[in-house]
């Protein structure tokens, strides 16, 4: 690991104090209740996006590039996901901060929702739906990056709170997996209007919640987040700062290794339904037996992340991860495919997690919503340019053998950049506060 320092003056913050059990528990489980409410109501998470998806397609009759295009353009605000971060660290709606963003953007989400219901449906009018809809979905996302990303800095407990982050948000990304076509099943015998007003007010429903749930202060959570802002919003000399702060840069680069996965997603599946004839449930079954076998090993970093430093979950976490979808190649059957999910999967849990602690540990003070929402945009980016990169590696440069030797390539690449890490950043474990951190 490099010996360049991971803070400098200006950039220290009050050292770390870790909390009681019984408050970190409220903590989380205050956490893990709003992750589960957001995954729920994103107008681009699984309950909602893959409706959509097969209301395109089969409602709409768009065709396969048509879809894409889509898809495309709608994510638009998803790319620039730092710049709304950006605004939750250096804006304070209604005096609340965090509660703030989370009662005024979910309220407005939940009418949006309300309003695109009894619109009628069309390209132009789910196209333009979706995109107001992420726009403002995204002022909720980044207070409950910054509000828990923020908690996980303070209290030196950013291992607990990757653990339980990953935990909660795969829950519903689970659901969504197994509800989100049995929803889209339910919307094709309405027409399309009915069927359009079903789908926007479930998501009405879920920010309306949110927005409510914003109205509840429980002190266990709100009275242990410090300010870290100073007196007055300083926004050219914070993006300086940030663009200062070495430890983002080889966090954000092991991020971007991990996601990139030339192969994991189109050619997978091309590979199991053209090659091992899965049907289509059985494509969405994958899927979701590959996240549900991570949260195991997301419960396995949240102990160890206590007993051990950061800096050896980090080097055995990627180790193990490296292979991770080695086994497919020897896979003969669809059934065997699926067996195989568990596994594979299983692997890649510590790992995300221990990604996570690290780009927790590595947010500049002050600017964690910042951070943590240009991670979710670099995410979103490679793995759209890795997918893109894999079906033609997979069309035409040796099939899915190759596409599996180019992600272990890439997760082979997070070991050296390992390197670039600072020492001090991830030399203890949760808990331990005799390192600053920024």
């Amino acid at each position: 690991m490099t010996e360049r320092p991971a803070t400098d003056a200006a950039d220290i913050a009050v050292a770390p104090s870790p909390l009681p059990n019984a408050v970190r528990a409220r903590i989380f489980l205050y956490l893990g209740a709003l992750i589960v409410l957001l995954s729920f109501g994103s107008p681009s998470g699984g309950l909602i996006d893959i409706p959509i998806s097969f209301f395109l397609k089969n409602k709409l009759h768009l065709k396969a590039h048509e879809l894409a295009a889509f898809r495309l353009l709608v994510g638009l605000p998803l790319y620039l996901s730092f710049v709304f971060g950006f605004a939750r660290d250096i804006w304070n709606p209604l005096g609340m901060r965090d509660r703030g963003f989370m009662l005024v953007f979910g309220a407005t989400t939940a009418a949006l929702y309300a309003v695109f219901a009894f619109i009628p449906i069309t390209y132009g009018s789910l196209l333009t739906g979706v995109m107001l809809l992420t726009a403002s979905f995204l002022f909720v996302v980044s207070a409950q990056n910054g509000l828990t990303s923020t908690l996980g800095q303070q209290h030196a407990m950013s291992g607990q709170i990757s653990a339980v982050w990953n935990i909660f948000g795969s829950i519903p990304a689970v659901a969504a997996l197994l509800v989100g076509g049995s929803l889209s099943n339910l919307l094709e015998r309405r027409n399309v209007g009915d069927a359009g007003r079903m789908l926007f007010l479930i998501g009405a429903v879920v920010m309306a919640l949110t927005a409510a749930y914003a109205v509840w202060r429980p002190k266990a959570v709100f009275d242990n987040v410090r300010s870290e802002d100073g007196s007055a919003a300083r926004p050219l000399d914070d993006l300086k700062r940030l663009i200062r702060h070495w430890p983002i840069y080889p966090a954000l680069l092991i991020w971007l290794l991990w996601n990139f996965a030339p192969g994991s997603a189109t050619p997978l599946q091309y590979y199991l339904q053209n090659t091992l004839h899965a049907e289509d449930s059985q494509w969405g079954e994958w899927n979701a037996i590959f996240a549900a076998s991570f949260i195991p090993t997301f419960l396995l970093f949240g102990l160890l992340c206590r007993k051990f430093p950061l800096r050896t979950l980090l080097l055995w976490g990627t180790v193990v991860a490296v292979p991770q979808l080695v086994p497919l190649l020897f896979i003969r059957s669809i059934e065997g495919a699926l067996i195989a999910a568990a596994p594979i999967g299983l692997l890649g849990g510590v790992a995300t997690a221990a990604y996570f602690d690290l780009i927790i540990r590595s947010c500049p003070r002050g600017m964690q919503g910042t951070v943590m929402m240009l991670a979710g945009a670099l995410s979103i980016v490679v793995i759209r340019a890795g997918d893109v990169l894999g079906t033609d590696v997979y069309d035409y440069y040796g099939g899915f053998t190759a596409c599996v030797i180019a992600v272990t390539a890439a997760y082979a690449l997070i070991l050296p950049a390992l390197l670039l890490v600072p020492k001090d950043l991830i030399a203890t474990a949760d808990g331990e506060t005799r390192h600053k951190r920024r």
